[in-house]
């Protein structure tokens, strides 16, 4: 049966809101959101324009679903295993909750995050292309070292780039709480429960500080909070997620604008700029809903398990034939 299609709501802001304020006089962007959505940053093959009509995303989100739906059928448990060196599949789509519907934005169903470039797609350059390849199959082929598989393996920090900037969506676990102080906002990502602290009205650390998730400074402009982060982690640069990597070098700016545009709804924008790996600076725009549900402990057990698994199956392959 087809998951029901729940559209989301507009963003179009109502021209007398007038966001809640904390006790300093600041919009209040405090509380849990998610933005679980069938959007992702970039615009599937399918899809041909950033706007969907409403019969668009409806049947879009359909094959989606329907998918989602095969997915979860349950295990055979007298099928054989896989042929050696086949993959083995991981959890069924039961397990996952990337919602049923595509998201809107000011109002319109979009097809992806991404705004500009036009096309929908990141605008890699070409040295950006091998940057993306090379650290793309060490982190799926690597055994030699923990230190080169991907982050969400190594349950450093969450799939994708989950944990931001810029913050994305991914299969599950997509709620983010927000708290605020004069000095400092924090958001805590319930995927691997990673915590970005952003340093209000203050200088930027040096260049040699390089912080998982960057160095993150905050400021208000009017009503919207502008973070700009810089000094990236290098090992934080390959965000592997299915349809979703991406790469953002150690070097890139990123600058984001979160702004309360309901009770029930954030505007978030961000653009990177990343010279080496795109060609111009690239601008993507999506919303956060305001969820009951809270953020519950998260336990990633593929460091425990999956990590000596995959390094004992490397040593084994290194045996003499």
């Amino acid at each position: 049966m087809l998951a029901l299609f729940v559209a989301t709501a507009s963003t179009a802001v109502a021209a007398d809101y007038k966001a809640p304020r904390t006790h300093d006089g600041h919009p209040s962007l405090e509380g849990h959101w998610t933005n679980t959505s069938l959007t992702m940053l970039e615009r599937p093959r399918d899809l041909t324009s950033l706007v969907l009509s409403e019969d668009q995303a409806r049947r879009a989100a359909q094959v989606r679903n329907q998918a989602g739906d095969r997915d979860s059928q349950p295990t055979d448990p007298q099928s054989p295993a896989p042929q050696a060196g086949r993959d083995v599949g991981g959890y069924n789509a039961f397990w996952t909750d990337a919602g049923t519907s595509f998201a809107k934005v000011h109002g319109e169903y979009r097809s992806s995050w991404l705004i500009d470039p036009a096309g929908g797609k990141l605008p890699y350059t070409e040295e950006g292309k091998r940057m993306f390849t090379a650290a793309f199959n060490q982190q799926r082929t690597a055994t030699s070292d923990p230190e080169l598989r991907s982050l969400g393996e190594r349950c450093l920090l969450g799939f994708g780039s989950s944990a931001g900037p810029p913050m994305l969506n991914v299969s599950y676990n997509n709620i983010y709480q927000i708290v605020q102080t004069p000095r400092e906002v924090v958001v805590f990502s319930e995927m691997i429960h990673d915590a970005r602290i952003v340093r209000m009205d203050a200088p930027h650390q040096p260049s040699s500080m390089r912080r998982w998730m960057g160095d993150a400074i905050g400021h208000w402009d009017g009503d919207t909070l502008v973070i700009e982060t810089t000094n990236m982690h290098p090992q934080e640069s390959m965000r592997v997620f299915y349809g979703q990597s991406l790469y953002i070098s150690q070097d890139a700016k990123i600058t984001e604008r979160l702004t309360r545009i309901s009770d029930k709804q954030l505007l978030y924008r961000f653009e990177v700029d990343d010279p080496r790996v795109y060609s111009k600076t690239w601008r993507a725009e999506m919303v956060f809903n305001a969820t009951d549900e809270p953020s519950y402990e998260y336990a990633c057990h593929e460091g425990n398990y999956s990590m000596p698994g995959i390094l004992g199956a490397g040593r084994k392959d290194e045996e003499p034939k």
